[in-house]
């Protein structure tokens, strides 16, 4: 049995706990421990509820850094360094101010007692990787989970990247960005999904749940949707800031789901909100590049990329009933043959074994 340690910033849309669920339901032990309380009604495991910085002047240098990295492009990722001697001050003095808390979970919870390491979002609780360094000195095996903006925005912390065993996404724009990482479907169980209704409504519903607005492209989707309803009667709920268990609610009644099209720094594909929608064999419309769209395993999603593409696959799914079961369907199969607990975890192991972890 492996015993494997799980630390993330967050419980990012709760797939750092989908990990730690994985390990455990498939016979391994595992704990996640997060640095900040989600602001959506995922599971926690251990959290250190840190307060994250929310004040004017963070907003802004994270708004910067966003816009920065959508006016040079992301093709090769970077190493993170302090862009000036306030930001580096900065991050000094946030590693000092978590030390005493950080010093008192590991001992409370045991956790040198663990043996492989993944660092959710390739951070350690310490920006200059300090606690990495101590575990891999005492012969830890050190996994890095990149999932997004971590390396579109952030870039890779230099330290964890040296000691690092494995590097792992779920994103496939990263396979280009940096050397070696290795692709991992994101694990999910849908078991605690509603059931599906009221499938094929009088009124075609057509739902959008963003998390950002940007990232996901939703001012393009609403003027599309709006071109669409001066057309024909449809049902369009926009899903903001609401409850993830009313989220998922409205989706299970739907007939169908918009993940993110023309986005900007979101990447291009599906993450849990299009995962969701397709376990409930509601079909779902995403962006993908040509070439991901033709690496993606029996592909199961409505691809458009732009506002015109948008509007037709919106009219071909509103108008075809047969389309829309065939896609439903599909999805769910999709789901349970890629995202399962049982297949991750195999592609995991394998992984681990080639690593030298196991």
């Amino acid at each position: 049995m492996l015993k494997i340690l799980h630390i993330a910033p967050q419980n990012y849309a709760g797939v750092p706990y989908d990990f730690y669920n994985m390990h455990n339901k498939c016979g391994d032990f595992s704990r996640i421990i997060t640095l900040h309380k989600n602001t959506r009604d995922f599971p926690e495991d251990i959290c250190l509820n840190l307060p994250l910085p929310n004040f004017d002047l963070a907003k802004k240098w994270r708004k910067k850094k966003v816009e920065l990295i959508e006016k040079i492009g992301t093709e090769k990722v970077k190493y993170f360094e302090p862009k000036n001697f306030l930001e580096k001050l900065y991050f000094n003095w946030n590693d000092f101010s978590k030390k005493s808390i950080v010093e008192k979970a590991i001992s409370k919870y045991s956790l040198n007692e663990f043996d492989i390491i993944h660092y959710d979002a390739g951070l350690d609780f310490y920006r200059n990787a300090e606690q990495a360094l101590k575990w891999k000195r005492m012969g830890k095996k050190i996994v890095c989970c990149y999932y997004g903006s971590d390396l579109r925005v952030r870039g890779i912390i230099k330290e964890l990247d040296k000691i690092s065993d494995l590097n792992i996404t779920s994103e496939y724009d990263h396979l280009a960005m940096k050397e070696g990482i290795q692709y991992i479907f994101y694990p999910y169980d849908p078991a605690g999904l509603p059931r599906r209704q009221n499938e094929n409504n009088e009124v075609i519903t057509i739902v959008h749940s963003p998390t950002n607005r940007k990232y996901k492209g939703t001012d393009l989707i609403i003027s599309v949707i709006e071109k669409i309803q001066r057309e024909k009667k449809i049902k369009f709920i926009l899903m903001e800031n609401q409850p993830r268990c009313k989220v998922l609610e409205e989706k299970s009644k739907s007939d169908i789901c918009i993940d993110q099209v023309g986005g900007t720094m979101g990447g291009t594909g599906y993450g849990k909100a299009g995962i969701e929608s397709l376990a409930m064999s509601v079909p779902t419309i995403t962006n993908m590049t040509d070439t991901y769209r033709e690496w993606l395993p029996e592909n199961p999603f409505n691809i458009a990329n732009n506002e015109k593409e948008l509007y037709d696959v919106l009219n071909e799914l509103i108008d075809n009933a047969v389309m829309r079961k065939k896609y439903g369907e599909n999805g769910k199969k999709w789901v349970e043959k890629y995202h399962s607990y049982k297949s991750v975890n195999l592609r995991l192991k394998e992984l681990y074994k080639l690593s030298n972890i196991i």
